[in-house]
């Protein structure tokens, strides 16, 4: 197994701050908007882009959630190792809200078409628009395209897109690795 840095975290910090800054061109003031970081790695790009919104953007609030999809996944029973669920925590009102989904890597469109199903649980979003930070553009399975991407990579199948946060990995690295 070889793996190569994608992007550093140099790289990863400018990236966030220009997606940041696409967020407040269309969202403003973040009155009408939510972000909701998908369990378990998207909530990581979505409390580092809060915090960037807020400490350097000066929004004053945004209402910042967590969806856990483990249920609503197609793949919920069908893997050898059983699949652990996370908390998922909403706790304002989706309804008629314009809706960010995040998460880290966007690779099939499975886990965004699981995190819709289970946001219809929370109401009825306005409108929502997805938010990633690797777009693997040539292995969806599903017609789901992000809004707002960090970057593109073009990776074969066997290859892996490893995202690495400070918060949890103690560092801010992202690699492709080869299997």
């Amino acid at each position: 197994m070889s793996q190569k840095v994608l992007l550093s975290s140099k790289e990863i910090h400018i990236i966030l701050h220009r997606l940041a800054c696409q967020l407040l061109e269309n969202h403003l003031s973040f009155e009408n908007t939510v972000l909701i970081g998908i369990q378990p790695r998207g909530k990581f790009l979505a409390e580092r882009l809060n915090k960037i919104l807020k400490e350097e953007y000066k929004v004053k609030q945004i209402d910042l959630g967590f969806l856990d999809i483990t249920f609503y996944r197609d793949d919920f029973r069908r893997g050898e190792k059983t699949l652990e669920a996370t908390k998922t925590k909403i706790d304002f009102l989706v309804e008629d809200k314009n809706v960010v989904l995040i998460d880290d890597v966007l690779y099939t469109g499975r886990s965004i078409n699981a995190a819709l199903t289970a946001l219809q649980s929370f109401g009825r979003p306005k409108d929502v628009e997805l938010l990633c930070l690797i777009d693997r553009r040539f292995s969806r399975h599903l017609p789901i395209q992000p809004n707002y991407r960090g970057r593109q990579v073009d990776a074969i199948n066997d290859e892996k897109v490893k995202v690495m946060w400070e918060e949890n990995d103690g560092e801010d690295i992202i690699y492709l690795v080869n299997r």
